[in-house]
């Protein structure tokens, strides 16, 4: 199966690396070619445009920053869906609103092609071990279509409902980890007086019920940032953590529902970015946080 990926950003050239690994056929496509450089040694064609990714896979991934981008890659000049896409299955990535995956889906079952979308729980280094989890809503023949790709990235896959569908658990799934970002700074707040070492605090609240997961995935990151040292290579930045916790306010509203803790977290992580932590990775914010309330 020739599969091609629209954007070869920090997941996107995960995943396409993921692939070349498992003996897939790859071709990519970025607006920065430069950017493809890496994955072309590595073995993946390049395409020149969009569609020319198209006319060469079987199944297009892609995976973008918002409806905007979504927008422009397939409906913009020489975009995905510009060429002939009978036939083609095309798999959406993001982390938008549900109604803006079920409105591409219908722009592309008008063309003959087909698309599901598969937001994914897991960052960079998951989505290059094959480790992601991913949420799937489409059709049950789309999806067992999708299916080889899938594998190859996803160690659990959950088909949840029709198109749109994945992006609401995605939405529902990442929320209460936003949350928890400016939840452990308050917490780490109480904890200053004690002086423990930053690896020893991860490691107490990584074996309490006040330790998500993620604490053991990212805690030396954690760690580093609470003693103001380098994280390492960006996971999730700032500013995409933002454009989530907007994307989750907006899509309770549409639904009647308030989100004020969410809401809160919001501001809180919009003065973050104003101080210069937007492309930062989100592991710092809980050490921003416990900094500023010792002032």
């Amino acid at each position: 199966m020739k599969t091609g990926i629209a954007g070869t950003g920090r997941m996107g050239a995960a995943m396409a690396a993921r692939l070349i690994d498992v003996g897939q056929e790859v071709t990519v496509w970025n607006r920065t070619p430069a950017k493809t450089k890496a994955l072309a040694d590595a073995g993946a064609r390049v395409a020149g445009t969009p569609a020319a990714l198209v006319a060469g896979a079987d199944v297009i991934i892609t995976m973008l920053t918002d409806d905007q981008a979504i927008q422009a890659l397939y409906h913009g000049a020489g975009g995905l869906l510009s060429g002939n896409v009978a036939g083609k299955l095309f798999i959406e990535m993001s982390t938008v609103r549900p109604e803006v995956e079920t409105a591409l889906a219908d722009k592309v079952r008008e063309r003959g092609g087909s698309l599901i979308d598969c937001p994914v729980g897991g960052t960079v280094g998951p989505a290059r071990d094959g480790k992601l989890f991913g949420f799937v809503g489409g059709s049950d023949a789309d999806v067992a279509r999708a299916r080889p790709v899938l594998e190859r990235l996803c160690r659990r896959l959950e088909h949840v409902g029709p198109v749109g569908a994945g992006a609401r658990m995605k939405l529902a799934i990442n929320l209460p980890l936003m949350v928890y970002w400016q939840a452990f700074g308050e917490a780490l707040a109480l904890c200053a007086p004690l002086g423990l070492d930053p690896d020893r605090l991860i490691n107490i609240f990584s074996d309490t019920s006040g330790g998500p997961n993620v604490l053991k995935a990212r805690g030396p990151a954690l760690a580093a940032a609470l003693r103001g040292q380098d994280t390492g290579p960006v996971t999730f930045d700032v500013d995409l953590i933002r454009k989530d916790l907007r994307v989750m306010i907006a899509e309770a509203k549409s639904l009647g529902a308030d989100l004020p803790v969410s809401q809160r977290a919001l501001e809180c992580f919009d003065d973050a970015s104003r101080e210069g932590l937007g492309p930062k990775d989100g592991a710092c914010l809980p050490a921003r946080f416990a900094r500023r309330a010792r002032k």
